[in-house]
């Protein structure tokens, strides 16, 4: 698996692991968290996207080129949480094909990133 940086350039392979992480979760009977209609058929989904996207730095893992999961790092959270207070990353859109052990290594990705920038924080 190779974890490289993302761009906007990547929105729709993006939009396209959440498509894929909602079928899952589905078939799982899991609908409360995101409901059960895709993100790619969803404006206000993708317009968060893109915003995340254009705004943080996003990280798209590989097998095989072929993505398989995905995170955006940005210096603080969304509106839906208050800030630290202190120094942070934040993980936004992390989706991950089920068993691909991308959602892992990404994660892992995001604390090295956070680290070599000197920031202590990371959420």
């Amino acid at each position: 698996m190779e974890i490289r940086k993302g761009s906007t350039a990547d929105i729709p392979a993006i939009v396209g692991l959440f498509d894929g992480a909602m079928e899952w979760l589905v078939s799982q009977g899991r609908t409360g968290q995101w409901g059960e209609r895709p993100w790619s058929q969803r404006p206000q989904a993708v317009a968060m996207v893109e915003e995340y996207v254009a705004k943080g730095r996003p990280w798209i893992a590989e097998a095989d080129g072929t993505p398989v999961g995905t995170l955006t790092l940005s210096d603080g959270p969304g509106s839906y949480v208050e800030p630290a207070g202190e120094p942070e990353r934040y993980v936004h859109l992390l989706a991950a094909r089920h068993g691909s052990g991308a959602g892992a290594a990404l994660l892992a990705h995001a604390v090295q990133e956070t680290r070599r920038a000197g920031v202590p924080l990371l959420r």
